[in-house]
């Protein structure tokens, strides 16, 4: 191990420890609690505002709801969902999933919050756009004297949110698959991305919007015929699944000897690499949404985390164990080797294809995301400068060793939580007095769907 790689491994166990864990639970907990279960008793209407049936005239923001959660879960569904499970189950065992399952729900909450605050305090650019995220609402929630916190999320960020461990996996995919060099697949993402990315926030929202809803049902219909194909093994999982969390010799796949503590925080640390409840990016996102209630964007976003770990998460999972594909090279390499095992000579490939085009979607917002935390901590003329070095990063970390690029994306989100979770929870009567608000000028038909 080479001695980056090694500070990065280092990095990553000091900050991933059970206080985070903690804080990221107590915190969706506490969200959960305090609004009453309000966003989750709205789902409907969530669904209904993510149709266009409550848009009306112009309104702050550049993108639709749709193209708003299309972002967000572009920068999730693919990395997180298919390799992130790969290696929750290789390292955390089956038990891992039911902790993934119990974060992605309070993380729903999480969401709420933070996609509410994201559009209830947004911030013009120098180029007169409104602009929505963390270190706008720490800076103008919060007042100016929290801006360093808003700056640490930023700098945190610009690291965070560069596309090395996509670009890792996919040059790892198409090497294992197609024999493809990976210098050459990351050269190829290099130019993909940066066609989009030059081409502004409505391009990234376009391309998302069009590829995340196609690709997402195309991986769920096929891993729907994986788990058929092994239909008979699926109780066994499940309960393999339940037991694990609690007793890890009870579950499947994993290192031998792990511990409860092992378990709970690989399946809580893969859970928020899978939906971002908690590390602040996916508020960037919803931030740009085209809305003059807050709220509105706050119950869309939360559909963010049933959609990515609930059911892409779980349906990954049970790709993995009813194939009983546990080990080898975690990643997405394992998930391709289940989908190779019910459909021979074409699961690879199949898998490949959907992957490739998640991770080019997810490189795509995440560029997002860190030209977005680049601009604001260095301005925007250096700032939008930060995209040649995002682009460089690209193939650089597709030659690169993939547990290095886990455990640098890692360590920054580890960092992205503290200033946006302490932001969150101080900011949380606002939201809660903006929701009940709406709520019940809804309930008094105030608004009026097409």
């Amino acid at each position: 191990m080479s001695v980056i790689e090694q500070f990065w491994a280092d990095a990553v166990g000091l900050v991933w420890g059970l206080p985070l864990v903690a804080a990221l639970g107590l915190a969706g907990l506490y969200f959960t609690l305090v609004s009453r279960f309000a966003p989750l008793r709205h789902a409907g209407h969530a669904f209904a505002l993510l149709g266009g049936r409550y848009d009306r005239g112009a309104a702050p923001g550049e993108i639709s709801h749709f193209r708003a959660l299309s972002a967000a879960l572009s920068g999730t569904i693919g990395m997180g969902n298919i390799a992130g499970v790969a290696i929750a189950i290789a390292t955390g065992g089956s038990g891992a999933v039911f902790w993934m399952w119990i974060a992605g729900a309070f993380g729903m909450a999480t969401k709420f919050f933070t996609c509410t605050l994201s559009c209830m305090y947004r911030k013009p650019d120098s180029a007169g756009v409104m602009q929505g995220g963390p270190m706008y609402y720490i800076e103008v929630g919060l007042g100016p004297r929290f801006k360093p916190l808003a700056m640490l999320f930023a700098a945190c960020g610009m690291i965070g949110c560069l596309g090395v461990f996509q670009s890792n996996q996919l040059a790892s995919l198409a090497s294992a698959q197609w024999s493809l060099p990976t210098w050459l697949t990351g050269l190829a993402a290099m130019l993909a991305v940066g066609y989009v990315v030059l081409g502004g926030t409505l391009r990234v929202g376009r391309v998302a919007g069009l590829l995340v809803p196609l690709m997402c049902l195309a991986y769920l219909g096929g891993a729907l015929l994986v788990v058929i194909d092994h239909a008979e093994r699926v109780p066994r999982v499940l309960d393999a699944i339940i037991r694990g969390a609690f007793t890890p010799e009870a579950g499947l796949g994993g290192a031998a000897g792990l511990t409860f503590k092992e378990v709970l925080v690989n399946g809580v640390r893969r859970a928020v690499f899978s939906n971002e409840a908690g590390i602040g990016t996916e508020a960037m996102a919803h931030g740009a949404a085209r809305t003059a209630e807050p709220v509105r964007e706050g119950l869309v976003a939360m559909l963010g985390p049933f959609i990515d770990t609930h059911l892409v998460c779980t349906l990954t999972a049970l790709v993995l164990l009813t194939a009983g594909v546990t080990d080898g090279t975690p990643g997405v390499v394992m998930t391709a080797a289940a989908f190779e095992s019910s459909m021979p000579g074409m699961g690879g490939d199949f898998l490949a294809i959907i992957f490739a085009a998640f991770a080019l979607t997810t490189m795509i917002t995440y560029a997002y995301y860190s030209l977005k935390c680049a601009r604001y901590l260095l301005g925007e003329r250096i700032g939008g400068r930060f995209v040649w070095i995002y682009l460089a990063s690209i193939p650089l970390a597709a030659v690169s060793s993939p547990a290095m690029t886990v455990n640098m994306i890692d360590t920054a989100y580890a960092l992205m939580v503290v200033p946006n979770l302490l932001a969150t929870v101080l900011l949380a009567p606002r939201v809660l007095g903006a929701m009940r608000d709406y709520f019940a000028r809804l309930e008094a038909g105030d608004f009026a769907a097409d």
